[in-house]
């Protein structure tokens, strides 16, 4: 029997409060996401206004309206007018690429101002997230005026597709992790069965009755409680009495499972052990010297 299968070891207890706290972040961003997302476009489109707002300012227009911003398509939108304007083509740009960098969902986009009469495209460019990649014409030049509609669109594969990538993503490391969880949780063995098939839950140790299930020593009738590492290591001594067990095997059992193996520990456990024992006469550990230690019986 493996003693450290009585516990379950603290780390792995971290490790399932590590899951299931990925567990229930996963889930609030989940629910969280499409409420973000309805705040950032209808930020979104109030940049998109106010760049209506300005061209008509560059255009000497202070009065007359930009009409509400409508969404035309999957990721773009088109900013209308109520009366006619002019712009610079630079002027355009210059101001579309301002405003849209405060655009919390940034992406690349396209920009195509269309005639009102036939929908033609008076001007139109393309801005990229590497600038390299920037395709800009006609730079310069006053456009006539007209009661134009600026359509801007946006690219797919923006923040919310990112953003539910990182949840899909996250899903197979939950399942990794949970995985890890599975393969480090050994199935409790039971304690030796008596000669009924039933659970001997008392070991004799001399004149001590040792309850390894609720870790405790009965010792003239007096209870000693245990810890979980005290009664781990005293259930390897009392399933081998008055056998020599190396210290190498004690530090593996106990500790392995923790990651740390730490000498002194196991010294620090045993002496805890002694005193415990102290009071029996007929059980107590031994050092033997080079090799370990030996739980020491008399009949």
């Amino acid at each position: 029997m493996h003693p450290g299968s009585i516990l379950l070891p603290g780390k792995r207890r971290y490790l399932f409060g590590l899951m299931l706290l990925l567990f229930i972040a996963i889930i609030c961003v989940a629910f969280s996401m499409e409420n973000s997302d309805d705040f950032d476009i209808s930020r979104r489109e109030v940049l998109l206004r106010k760049i209506g707002h300005e061209l008509l300012l560059q255009s000497g227009d202070s009065t007359s309206r930009v009409l509400p911003v409508e969404k035309i398509a999957k990721n773009e939108y088109q900013i209308r007018f109520e009366k006619e304007l002019t712009f610079q083509t630079d002027s355009l740009v210059n101001t579309t690429g301002r405003l849209l960098a405060k655009d919390p969902l940034k992406s690349d986009y396209i920009v195509n101002v269309l005639n009102p009469n036939n929908y033609s495209v008076a001007y139109g460019y393309a801005i990229s997230q590497n600038k390299k990649d920037d395709i800009i014409a006609c730079i310069g030049r006053k456009q006539p005026k007209a009661r134009y509609m600026i359509n801007v669109k946006f690219k797919t594969l923006g923040v919310i597709t990112a953003k539910r990538g990182y949840l899909l993503g996250s899903l197979p490391l939950l399942a990794f992790v949970g995985f890890l969880f599975l393969r480090s949780v050994k199935p409790r063995r039971a304690l030796p069965e008596d000669g009924d098939g039933q659970n001997a839950n008392m070991i004799t140790l001399g004149s001590a009755l040792f309850d390894a299930k609720n870790r405790k020593l009965i010792i003239n009738r007096q209870t000693i409680d245990l810890t979980g590492t005290e009664t781990r290591l005293l259930l390897i001594f009392a399933l081998a009495p008055n056998q020599t067990i190396e210290r190498s095997r004690l530090q593996k059992e106990i500790w392995e499972d923790e990651g740390i193996i730490v000498g002194r520990s196991l010294d620090m456990f045993i002496s805890k052990l002694r005193k415990k024992l102290e009071i029996d006469p007929n059980s107590k550990i031994v050092v033997i010297r080079g090799k370990g230690y030996k739980l020491e019986i008399r009949s």
